[in-house]
Parts: C-alpha cells; structure tokens; sequence
C-alpha cells in the first residue's frame, strides 16, 4: 500500500463527513493505493455513527474507536502503528489543510528525508482571515520559540496537523512516542532527530475551525510541561527502547 491517511477525531460530526469524502475522491481520482485510518477517541457526539455509515460506501475506509481513552497524542500513535502504508500522515479532522498538500511534500521523499512537515512559519505558507485568534496566534509564537530553545532548534513549526512520515520513521518514533495530548508533535520531531531521520518544513495554507477548535489555555501549559518532559526523557536515555510493537486494542476495529 501507498498511503496512509490518519484522522484523529474527538467529536467532529460537523467536518468528518466532508473531509473523508474529499481525501477519498482525490485519492481515487489519481490512483492511488490508500487506506483511510479515522481514529476516535472519546467520542460523545454522532462522529462515530457518521464514520460507521460512511464506510459502507467508502471502501477504503477503516475507524478504530477508542471510547475510554483519548488525546490527540493517543490518537495518531495508535493510527501510526495501525497503518500499512508505505507513507503515513495525519491530518486534522476539520481540513484545515486540505489533502492535495500532498504533492508539496512527495518529491521531498524522493530527495531523501523521511519526515516532511506543514508548516506556517515559512515562505510561502498561507493563513485564512479568522483561522486563529489573536490570543491563540501570540500563546503560538511564544510556545513556538520556547519549543526551539529548550527542543528543537531549527524548526519553526512543530504544531500544524499535517504531516508525513515513511513506514520506518513512524514505527520507530510512535513506537517509543508517550505524549498523549497536543504535545506529541515536538516529541514525535525530537524523536526523529534522535534516530537522524532527515526532516523538511514545507509551507501550507491552513484554514482553521477556531470556535470548533478542541485547543484550550490550558492545553498551551500542558505543553510547556510536555516540553520539559520530553527533554528529560532524552537525556535520561528513555526513548532508547520501543515501549511497544503493537498498539493499544481499540473497542471498534471496522
């Protein structure tokens, strides 16, 4: 298989129809040998209904349902290990950065890197009116530089949901990965610069959902402790051992 497409989802019954209809019809469109990987978790509205019914038209389609456990984190690690494709990548429910992106990224791959990010940080990139606001853009760009002090200096986005990576470098990166909410994107990149998987910030147009938006205050201090963990388990040599091989049984496989 080609690809893999992951979509972790916490009730998102507004956009999850509409986003796996269009990585579907682009997919199919140009021929391309995919699997589409919804993973729910914590679920309370009708998004697992929705994913349910979707795949008995779609038959790419596969959602792995975790009502009892959850975060974003939690989410793509799970798909991440589930997945079959020969490259993998996750995007946001809402598609906020839609799937044609892909052909920004494939000839990277070709070039040699193996983890190729979206990022709004570099030339090019492109931002919709009303996507963010002020507050959640200004908490960003201190994270941001925070996060290339302490972590990972050199990469000037590590937040945007839209990013792939080869079979390899997701095994060996979601297999140690611990971070189960919005601070798995700076573990999963420090991770792939511990193993030197080559990595490349591409720019994206991202127009987000900010009043559907599951990212709250309290999610920009959890990663400011995320950080400081992270950076401990590098030093104290945690990550040097997969934690797993296989990922946690969810109660829907479909």
């Amino acid at each position: 298989m080609d690809l893999s497409i992951i979509i972790p989802v916490k009730n998102e019954a507004r956009h999850i129809e509409n986003t796996v209809r269009s990585v579907f019809d682009y997919l199919k469109g140009r021929g391309v040998d995919h699997e589409i990987v919804v993973v729910a978790n914590r679920s309370t509205d009708d998004t697992v209904s929705i994913v349910n019914k979707l795949s008995l038209e779609i038959p790419t389609l596969r959602l792995l349902n975790y009502p009892n456990r959850g975060g974003k984190g939690f989410a793509v690690r799970e798909g991440m290990l589930r997945a079959q494709g020969a490259l993998r990548l996750f995007m946001d429910a809402d598609n906020s950065t839609t799937i044609d992106h892909i052909e920004r990224k494939l000839p990277y791959f070709k070039q040699g890197y193996d983890v190729v990010i979206g990022s709004i940080r570099v030339p090019g990139y492109q931002v919709f009116a009303g996507s963010e606001p002020w507050y959640r853009t200004l908490l960003g760009r201190v994270s941001g530089l925070y996060t290339r002090v302490l972590l990972l200096p050199g990469i000037k986005d590590t937040q945007r949901g839209f990013k792939m990576l080869t079979a390899k470098a997701a095994q060996d990166i979601f297999s140690r990965s611990t971070v189960d909410q919005f601070g798995f994107d700076m573990e999963m990149l420090a991770l792939a610069r511990k193993f030197n998987y080559q990595i490349k910030e591409v720019p994206i147009s991202w127009r987000n959902d900010a009043k559907g938006s599951n990212v709250r205050l309290k999610d920009y201090i959890q990663v400011f402790f995320d950080t400081l963990r992270i950076k401990w388990r590098l030093l104290s040599g945690k990550y040097d051992r997969p934690r797993a091989t296989a990922a946690a049984k969810p109660e829907t496989v479909q």
